[in-house]
């Protein structure tokens, strides 16, 4: 049976998983839209590949281009924010929200407001505006399956089971590129070092969010409201591995945990086939090869973004909505040469501290906390 499909953040690296495992079994899939942000040839590319109904760019001064590139073929082309959640609330069986940053919010809360079944990869989203838009899944009776390798390893050891018996959740870390720099060297560590992965291909942003661990720290945000076990309940561990992606610890002292490649096609075909299992085309499993799994505590001196997520965490309301657009900004000054690498928790740290509004209660709550937070953050940059 053909399923359909929305993808919105078709040309970031989740993305690209996500449509070459449709490519993989093209028959199975429709599908219905397909955005990106400013890249318009790739995502015209995309689009006639696989036959889209509409093509959305973020950014409108590249419309033009799309519609040129898009001409004759029968596809709609759009652009702007009111298009991206357009696209997002048309009709589909799955629509895989991987808009990497606050950006994608309004869209991948309209895939909910539609009853859809959504694959969420946007982790901003819900660390942003997590009692929001758990209040929209539950009202609109939507089905929010976890894309990012944690929280989906999560998601498949609790099958099953009853949270109620959950001890612990325990959130696997790899330290990213410079967890063994000292104070000295992350102080000097460049854009380039930074995004350097070793396990992971991923997109600038959140390769920089891995080197801070600020990642896992909007994960064990993510992960409170994914799964209700309590904040208590929930920690993270060092694996520079990466093989292990998550693990929960039952009360009778059981633990389970997901084993796989680094590879996020294998969470991916998770979320697309739920219920059941799709075949991939990763690479299997080694553990001989591997030859061995090391764990750490994070150092939250060298690294202070997970501690700073947790504080948020617990103070609720708007604050992790504000550490989210902090670190944003942050982060993007740091990839632009503005500031050092150790300023991104410290610029995050102080904004969080100056910029207290009240609990957002709704999508507008939320964007305008967003705002105000991203101007407080704004104003703290100083020269690296």
């Amino acid at each position: 049976m053909t399923r359909s499909i929305s993808l919105l953040g078709a040309t970031g690296s989740i993305g690209d998983s996500t449509l070459d495992l449709i490519r993989s079994d093209r028959e199975a899939w429709s599908v219905v839209s397909l955005t990106a942000n400013s890249s318009a040839e790739k995502l015209a590319k995309l689009a006639t590949e696989f036959g889209a109904q509409i093509a959305v760019l973020a950014d409108e001064q590249y419309l033009p281009q799309l519609r040129q590139l898009l001409s004759g073929s029968g596809i709609k082309a759009a652009g702007g924010a009111q298009a991206l959640i357009e696209a997002a609330a048309r009709p589909a069986d799955i629509i895989v929200a991987a808009i990497v940053g606050c950006v994608g919010l309004a869209p991948t809360m309209a895939a909910i407001e539609q009853g859809s079944t959504v694959a969420l990869a946007n982790k901003e989203a819900l660390v942003s505006a997590g009692e929001v838009m758990t209040a929209k899944v539950a009202q609109h009776r939507a089905t929010l399956l976890p894309v990012d390798s944690e929280h989906n390893a999560i998601f498949q050891c609790l099958q099953g089971n009853d949270v109620a018996d959950v001890r612990w959740i325990t959130l696997t870390a790899s330290g990213g590129p410079l967890r063994t720099k000292t104070l000295a060297e992350l102080e000097a560590t460049t854009p380039a070092q930074a995004v350097a992965h070793p396990n992971w291909d991923m997109g600038a942003k959140i390769s920089v969010d891995s080197a801070t661990m600020m990642n896992k720290g909007l994960e064990f945000i993510e992960a409170h409201h994914l799964f209700p076990v309590g904040l208590d309940r929930l920690r993270i561990i060092v694996h520079p591995q990466s093989v292990i992606h998550s693990m929960v610890e039952y009360r009778d002292g059981s633990t389970l945990a997901q084993l796989g490649p680094s590879d996020m096609r294998v969470p991916i075909a998770s979320a697309l086939a739920y219920p059941v299992r799709m075949d991939t085309n990763c690479k299997p499993l080694d553990l001989a090869t591997i030859g061995e799994l090391s764990f750490f505590a994070p150092d939250e001196v060298r690294f202070p973004a997970t501690k700073l997520a947790r504080e948020a965490a617990y103070a609720g309301g708007a604050a992790p909505a504000v550490l989210n657009a902090a670190n944003e900004v942050a982060v993007a000054a740091f990839l632009a040469g503005q500031v050092k690498f150790t300023q991104i928790s410290a610029i995050t740290a102080r904004t969080l501290e100056k910029c207290a509004p009240q609990a957002p209660q709704s999508l507008d709550a939320v964007l305008a906390v967003d705002a105000e937070a991203r101007q407080c953050a704004q104003a703290m940059l100083e020269p690296a």
